[in-house]
């Protein structure tokens, strides 16, 4: 008997459902992370099995991995597909700009890497996920292992700088133990409520020795692709930012 769906997976399956009509053959996707990232990968299964479809994804995740072997999508690493055509992943918070918040679901190093290697980077989610401004949802922030409460502390003080509304953070944990991600880092959780100026904030993070990557992805997403609870879903563009960038 298959399971009722919550109204937020009828969104998220929405989005994904949309998001898999612009998959071609021949294409080198990047599969993202996460429970609507999961969707898309159950839906290009569906269809590489119903219409022959061929094309080979990369995951971001070794759970994303696992996922995709499941139902039958094709895997390369990204070294092996040197390029990738199309990239769909989740957020798990974006603004009008299309700047995200991604990394709740442990994996912001290796999406972001496979994001800014594609043409175009699609993410789908649904409406709650879209915000006028960012910082509701915690910002993730991985780093080493190596001293990382001396770089929380760093990363707490350089806040007091930033325009943001909080400025705690807490290391993830998973159970009794620190949350390991795939490349064997930590990820602090910033608490900040707001974001004023998130590219600001996000290269002050990346300039703190044992910051690895921020969760802010700012000018990497193309579209936005949102799943409503009636089993529809709309597109946004990202703005032009060419007409500012002459003047």
């Amino acid at each position: 008997m298959a399971k009722t769906l919550t109204a937020a997976d009828i969104a998220k399956r929405a989005a994904a459902r949309e998001a898999v009509k612009l998959v071609e053959s021949g294409m080198r996707l990047g599969l993202g992370t996460g429970s609507t990232a999961a969707w898309f990968v159950e839906l290009l299964g569906e269809r590489i099995r119903e219409e022959g479809l061929k094309v080979t994804g990369t995951p971001t995740s070794e759970r994303t991995a696992r996922l995709a072997a499941r139902h039958g999508v094709p895997l390369v690493t990204l070294d092996e597909a040197g390029w990738l055509d199309l990239t769909v992943d989740g957020a798990d918070e974006f603004d009008a700009a299309l700047t995200l918040i991604k990394g709740g679901g442990g994996a912001l190093l290796q999406e972001k890497i496979v994001a800014v290697a594609s043409d175009r980077m699609v993410v789908i989610a649904d409406e709650t996920k879209q915000v006028e401004t960012l910082g509701a949802f915690p910002l993730p922030v991985e780093i080493v292992p190596f001293g990382w409460e001396t770089t929380k502390a760093i990363v707490e003080e350089m806040l007091e700088d930033m325009d943001v509304d909080g400025r705690s953070s807490t290391l993830r944990m998973a159970k009794d133990a620190p949350y390991v991600t795939d490349c064997g880092h930590y990820i602090l959780d910033l608490h900040l409520r707001r974001i004023g100026d998130p590219e600001d904030l996000s290269g002050a993070l990346n300039a703190i020795p044992g910051v690895v990557e921020n969760g802010l992805f700012i000018e990497i997403a193309d579209m936005a692709v949102v799943g409503h609870e009636d089993d529809t879903a709309t597109t946004i563009e990202a703005p032009d930012l060419t007409e500012d960038d002459e003047h």
